[in-house]
């Protein structure tokens, strides 16, 4: 594949590749729109797919392109950007996202992309490929989305305890049932507004690199479309695997506790994306999930599955930068 005389059939073989990955990224999370929904037995899951699906196609409505920016340029040095690297990237991050999924293993698209990136960039022109500071930023996020989650959910619940302490279980419950479709859709927003950038950025980053852009990175309108389709149509089919680690496995909801997980990572969610900072939405639900089950208590987490979580997330950046890398050098033996 040769960045300057890639024919018009591989360009759109490429992009084509790069929506799969963002299809996949719908499917593989679906689970942070729906599971506490569907846990709390709000919304059947048919229902919710559907539901989580159209708010994440509409999200471009209500969010700017910052992260798509930094996927195209702030990860790594859109110079060295040429259809091998894309391929070795969108391959790495595919392939990891098709065995987390068959596993049931909620791990990250997005960190899977950005590993992707990284190794193909490093195995191409080595370390003086990745933009530190955007990198630096990005895995700043890995660590705070999570916890900012977490301490919003559980303060949440703390709030929301004090100001319902009159009333009766029955009417708490009947009250956040209806309070929940809100939150639902805040999330998914916020999931299709963070999450549909990356791939946005992958592509719009391909055009530039073959010239199709002109002198100046920008997204255009149709990829931006055709992004939020793939990943709607993603969620609509649904992960359901990885919805039941999300929405039962690692703690018991209640309608209340749904609301205020999904309230604490759509506002993780939101803050993030208007930075242009792409974080995890797996990381940021998986964080409220957990928070509300310790504000109950803390014997109320399943600490086992919460670190099986953790140590797929740890894992998912140098495994996927290694597949990338790899897949790099196969194309290179081809071509």
């Amino acid at each position: 594949m040769d960045a300057v005389a890639l024919g018009l059939p591989f360009l759109i073989c490429l992009i084509a590749i790069a929506l799969l990955f963002d299809f996949l990224n719908g499917l593989h999370d679906a689970a942070n729109s729906i599971a506490t929904i569907v846990s709390t037995r709000v919304l059947k899951p048919q229902y919710a797919v559907a539901w989580a699906a159209f708010f994440n196609f509409i999200a471009f409505l209500f969010f700017g392109l910052q992260v798509a920016e930094t996927l195209g340029t702030g990860i790594i040095s859109a110079e060295i950007v040429d259809p091998r690297v894309v391929f070795g990237a969108l391959m790495g991050a595919i392939v990891w996202n098709l065995v987390t999924w068959g596993l049931g293993i909620p791990s990250s698209s997005s960190h899977a992309l950005i590993g992707g990136l990284v190794g193909a960039g490093t195995a191409k022109a080595g370390l003086n490929a990745i933009v530190w500071g955007g990198l630096g930023k990005t895995g700043f996020a890995i660590v705070l989305s999570p916890l900012l989650g977490f301490v919003l959910a559980l303060f949440l619940v703390l709030a929301v305890s004090w100001i319902f302490v009159r009333s009766t279980p029955f009417a708490v419950d009947r009250t956040f049932r209806m309070f929940q479709f809100v939150s639902a859709s805040l999330y998914s927003l916020g999931h299709g507004g963070n999450d549909a950038q990356k791939t946005m950025g992958i592509i719009a980053v391909l055009l530039y690199s073959q010239g199709h852009l002109g002198s100046e990175f920008y997204v255009p309108f149709w990829v931006v479309l055709t992004c939020q389709a793939a990943m709607g149509l993603g969620t609509l089919i649904g992960g359901w695997r990885i919805v039941h680690t999300m929405g039962s496995r690692i703690t018991r909801l209640t309608p209340m506790q749904g609301f205020c997980a999904e309230t604490g990572g759509a506002a993780t969610l939101f803050l993030a994306t208007w930075l242009g900072i792409p974080v995890s939405t797996t990381h940021t639900i998986t964080g409220s999930i957990i928070g509300v089950g310790a504000a109950r208590k803390v014997s109320a987490v399943r600490w086992n599955v919460a670190n099986n979580i953790v140590f797929a997330w740890i894992v998912t950046l140098p495994a996927t930068a290694f597949i990338s890398a790899l897949c790099y050098v196969a194309v290179g033996l081809f071509g």
